[in-house]
């Protein structure tokens, strides 16, 4: 646990100093987790709230129509929509309305703050969570059409005892660089095995936990025809493909704490320097290119046929982002969609390695 370095007056101050910077930014500019930079403004504006996921979800939906957002290092994903159809407990919670879509993880909600910016008609209303190391999890913004008063009453309901202007985070242990598990014969044909018995994507997640292999090494190792490293170029011409042939898509961005869903068409792709944008109605996204160090197709076995996704991994060797197209529990894959990640420009697996 680390105790906080900057008082909270020197953050505000900070913050009065440079009223047009973001909130992130200008905490690492200070040297402080987001949290702490928030908490200094408990009392100005800011209220610390419980980040009880089962009371928040609950409580959501009356707001209306409100902006969730979710991001990591590299990517924003920005959903406009209902909380809506939420099934929460302690440990696990799920959101599955038209727009809204989320995986949520409570156990790694540690902080929660309303907070109020501006004044007058230019007055914003936000819910932020964050986790132990006083990073972001999990945003909720409102929107002119949402209801006010529903918010104050769910702001008063979660809003705790203290209100103090800091908060104890904990550094997580630096993330080592992942490198492709290799020269391991036993290991790999298990992988293989157990890939290839796949009656759904989701049991990858278990099969990488037992054989104690990250995601990232479980692609390096499973061979081509099941994941194969893509052209750097590779992700703009998915983009484009799938607005100018209409595809549907599934866009997967993850907290520590959150998993947040688009699914459905992309109209309107902006990339802007090293941003790509998407600027549509009801979703935003902005993903740093830049940040991109390696670009897969992976393909799982599911009772319905295999299902292809497109995944960026930075530099450490840590997912981004996935793309698949868009399809319902019990539907085979669209072949529009299959057929595009098929036909993206490949790495040589030689190269790869």
């Amino acid at each position: 646990m680390s105790q906080q370095t900057v008082e909270p007056e020197a953050i505000r101050r900070a913050r009065a100093e440079f009223p047009k910077m973001r909130e992130r930014d200008l905490a690492q500019k200070l040297s402080v987790s987001e949290a702490e930079f928030v908490a200094a403004h408990c009392g100005h504006g800011v209220t610390r709230i419980a980040p009880d996921v089962e009371r928040l979800l609950k409580g959501l939906e009356a707001l209306g129509p409100v902006m969730a957002l979710t991001r990591n290092e590299s990517a924003v994903h920005e959903k406009i929509g209902v909380y809506e159809k939420v099934t929460a407990s302690r440990q696990h919670a799920i959101v599955l309305g038209s727009d809204i879509d989320l995986r949520i993880f409570p156990s790694h909600w540690a902080h929660g703050f309303a907070v109020e910016k501006g004044s007058g008609a230019d007055k914003r209303y936000s819910l932020q969570f964050f986790d132990a190391a006083g990073d972001a999890v999990h945003k909720v913004h409102l929107r002119g059409d949402s209801n006010l008063y529903a918010y104050q009453q769910l702001v008063e309901t979660l809003a705790m005892g203290d209100q103090s202007q800091q908060v104890v985070t904990s550094t997580p242990a630096p993330k080592p660089v992942e490198t492709a598990a290799e020269g391991d014969a036993e290991l790999f044909d298990t992988l293989r095995q157990r890939w290839a018995d796949m009656k759904d994507v989701h049991q990858f997640v278990s099969i990488l936990r037992t054989l104690k292999l990250s995601r990232y090494q479980a692609v390096h190792m499973i061979g081509d025809d099941f994941a194969w490293r893509l052209d750097g170029s590779a992700l703009g011409a998915m983009m484009s493909h799938a607005v100018a042939q209409e595809i549907p898509i599934m866009c997967f961005v993850g907290s520590r704490g959150c998993i947040q869903i688009h699914s459905g068409p992309v109209m309107n792709v902006k990339p802007m320097g090293p941003w790509l944008n998407v600027m549509d109605p009801t979703f935003h996204l902005h993903l740093r290119t830049d940040h991109v160090a390696e670009l897969w197709a992976v393909r799982k076995p599911t009772k319905d046929g295999h299902v292809t996704s497109l995944e960026a991994y930075d530099a450490k060797g840590s997912l981004i982002i996935q793309f698949f197209g868009k399809r319902h529990e019990g539907e085979g894959e669209r072949e529009d969609w299959r057929f595009l990640i098929e036909h993206l420009p490949r790495v040589p697996r030689a190269t790869a390695a």
